[in-house]
C-alpha cells in the first residue's frame, strides 16, 4: 500500500493542475460548447473545442478535440475529461475513445500499466501548449493567414 501513495499523490497534483488550466480556459463552465483557434509554428490554424457532454451538480464530462487544418492528420485527437467541481480535479477518462484500464482489473497486452498516468500527463502538456501558442480570436487568425498568402 505504501508504494502507491507517492504515485497517487503525484496523480492528484496533476489532476488539480489540469482543473486550474481548464478553469482558466472556460471560467465557470456555463456554456455548452467552447471553441478556440491557435496557430502552430507554421501559422497553420488548429481548432480546439470543448463540448460539455454531461453536467451534474458536482461533475462535468467534457469532450475535448483538436483538429489541425493541414494534410497531416496525426495532430488530430479527442479526449474525454471528468471535471470534479467540488474536489477541484480534472482527470482524463478516455483518449481517442480508448479508456484507461482501472488498476483493479487484469492488465491486457493492448495498454501499458501507466496508461491512466500517460493520458493525464498528455492533457497537462496539451493545455500548456494551448497557453504557450496563445489563443487568438478567429478574425485575427484570418488576418494573419491572409498576410501569409
Amino acid at each position: 500500500m505504501l508504494k502507491n501513495l507517492p504515485k497517487t499523490a503525484h496523480h492528484q497534483v496533476i489532476c488539480e493542475a489540469n482543473f486550474l488550466r481548464l478553469k482558466k480556459l472556460m471560467g465557470s463552465y456555463a456554456e455548452k460548447e467552447y471553441s478556440f483557434e491557435v496557430l502552430d509554428a507554421e501559422n497553420i490554424p488548429q481548432k480546439i473545442s470543448f463540448l460539455v457532454l454531461d453536467r451534474t451538480m458536482h461533475t462535468i464530462v467534457l469532450e475535448a478535440k483538436q483538429i489541425h487544418k493541414n494534410k497531416y492528420k496525426y495532430n488530430n485527437f479527442s479526449l474525454r475529461i471528468l471535471v470534479s467541481l467540488d474536489a477541484k480535479l480534472a482527470e482524463t477518462i478516455s483518449y481517442q475513445g480508448e479508456r484507461a484500464i482501472p488498476s483493479f482489473l487484469k492488465q491486457t497486452n493492448i495498454q501499458s500499466k501507466d496508461e491512466k498516468y500517460q493520458q493525464n500527463r498528455f492533457l497537462t502538456e496539451w493545455l500548456e501548449s494551448i497557453f504557450s501558442l496563445g489563443i487568438l480570436p478567429k478574425k485575427n487568425i484570418k488576418n494573419i493567414l491572409d498576410k501569409n498568402v
